[in-house]
């Protein structure tokens, strides 16, 4: 039905264009007038009065209407219907799954309920009718006015590319401030749960404490309710694997966007390149898969034989300890989150290279040097602050990345430097916390927005750095 509308809101909007240029045309034929505007502009003109009222009332009515009938039905709910909460709401979301068509929940009711159910999912019916044929009037006669008035716009005289221009400035002044209150509500949702959470942790513990275990705190009166709430663990861990993952990506993304750079014949560029980007495109619980049946497995092998070859001399303590080596380690899931980052720091880089002018090479090749020394002691330091800033916007991708971590790092919070160990980050913690049912008021669930606070920090700090670096190079070279 919504498909439906919206094919006919373009129909009606294209007609009203082609009506709108016409008028305007016959008029200026009429008359001997130049109009202000080109005829296009006023038939725009039109076309937006008769499509974006309408579909403003439009989407009004889909975002309302679920609620209205929620609202109206829900104070009326028949006498049969539970009594006790929460099978009385189950009730009202099965009436209303029954009248959209959907298969209602396996909750048992009795023959009067299950005929007061049937009854009440009619009553949505017939009240979800009634709206639908409302708003299709609704959006018909916003369509109608919009299309008449701008019709009666259509002069000559009419500035129509300066109204063209006024919707066109608004439209992308909404999209811009949808973004900007999308992330001021993301902000404030993340503060205002955080302070809930500090009310009952300190700050300086939760930033400077060296012990994670929430999953203890609970309940105030249960046994050992404290918990753990040091944070350092999970940040440590963080950033192990992150420079594990910026070790790997950064020299060979680096090595790879000079080569396409500079050596790459344009062939060759047009099919490496694209191959190399595909790795973006793989979805990171694949990346995952990768790590726990591949990377994991080979590695474990691997120092098994180097421990094996170790024993029996002065390093066998080394071998004893490579020997249990288990599949999941921070090495396994940084090197994997490097392998991911490749084509991200590769394409930045590469864009930063060719960003470098042409005129420097030029002047070093004139001055008697080489490609490679000209690539090292020309191009580089020219591209270094963009290619510094490219590997800061990396770092800040890694940070983030929960499902390779899940999957190939382990779930241990510990204070460690030895790659070799089993560790977690940030994002998995905040996944494991608000993962199934949680009481959104006990500090154990709570803890998880002071985490994605002091992350969207760490994060947003660097984002900065990266963009003022990005910023200062375009300066220089554009």
């Amino acid at each position: 039905m919504f498909g439906l509308v919206l094919i006919c809101l373009a129909v009606f909007s294209a007609a009203t264009y082609g009506l709108a240029r016409r008028k305007v045309l016959q008029a200026a034929h009429g008359t001997g007038t130049r109009p202000h505007s080109r005829p296009k502009y006023h038939g725009a003109h039109a076309a937006l009065w008769a499509a974006i009222p309408a579909l403003l009332v439009l989407v009004g009515l889909a975002v309302a209407a679920p609620r209205i009938i929620t609202a109206v039905t829900w104070a009326d709910l028949p006498a049969a219907a539970p009594s006790v909460e929460p099978f009385r709401s189950q009730f009202q979301y099965d009436a209303e799954a029954i009248a959209a068509g959907s298969i209602p929940s396996a909750v048992a009711y009795s023959a009067d309920q299950r005929a007061a159910l049937a009854a009440h999912a009619d009553r949505i019916s017939a009240l979800s009718g009634m709206l639908r044929l409302g708003g299709l009037v609704a959006v018909g006669l916003a369509a109608l006015m919009g299309g008449l008035y701008a019709w009666s716009r259509a002069r000559p005289d009419y500035r129509a590319r300066n109204a063209v221009e006024r919707w066109v400035g608004g439209l992308l002044f909404a999209t811009s401030a949808i973004a900007v209150l999308t992330t001021l509500g993301i902000v404030l949702s993340l503060v205002w749960e955080s302070l809930r959470f500090f009310q009952t942790v300190s700050p300086l513990e939760f930033l400077t404490g060296t012990h994670w275990s929430p999953q203890i705190a609970i309940r105030a009166d249960q046994v050992g309710s404290s918990g753990g709430f040091g944070a350092v663990p999970l940040f440590v861990g963080t950033f192990l694997i992150m420079g594990i993952a910026m070790l790997t990506a950064a020299p060979i993304g680096l090595m790879a966007a000079i080569y396409l750079a500079e050596y790459a014949s344009a062939f060759q560029r047009a099919w490496i390149k694209p191959l190399l980007e595909v790795l973006a495109g793989i979805p990171t619980v694949v990346y995952g898969f990768f790590a726990a049946l591949t990377v994991g497995p080979a590695f474990r092998a691997g120092f098994n034989r180097l421990g094996e070859y170790l024993l029996g001399g002065p390093l066998n303590d080394l071998g004893l300890y490579l020997m249990g080596v288990q599949n999941q380690m921070a090495l396994v899931a940084g090197v994997v989150m490097g392998i991911m980052l490749i084509p991200f720091v590769s394409s930045l880089s590469d864009d930063i290279i060719n960003a470098v002018p042409q005129s420097l090479r030029d002047g070093s090749y004139a001055m008697g040097a080489t490609q490679s020394e000209t690539i090292k002691r020309v191009v580089l330091p020219a591209a270094l602050p963009g290619v510094a800033g490219a590997m800061l916007l990396a770092a800040s991708r890694a940070i983030g990345e929960t499902m390779i971590v899940t999957m190939a790092a382990g779930l241990q919070a510990r204070i460690t430097a030895n790659p070799l160990d089993s560790v977690t980050t940030v994002t998995v913690q905040i996944v494991t916390l608000l993962t199934g049912d949680q009481e959104f008021d006990s500090p154990k669930t709570l803890s998880a927005f002071g985490l994605g606070l002091t992350l969207f920090v760490v994060t947003l700090i660097l984002n900065i750095v990266a963009l003022r670096i990005v910023q200062h190079y375009r300066e220089q070279y554009d």
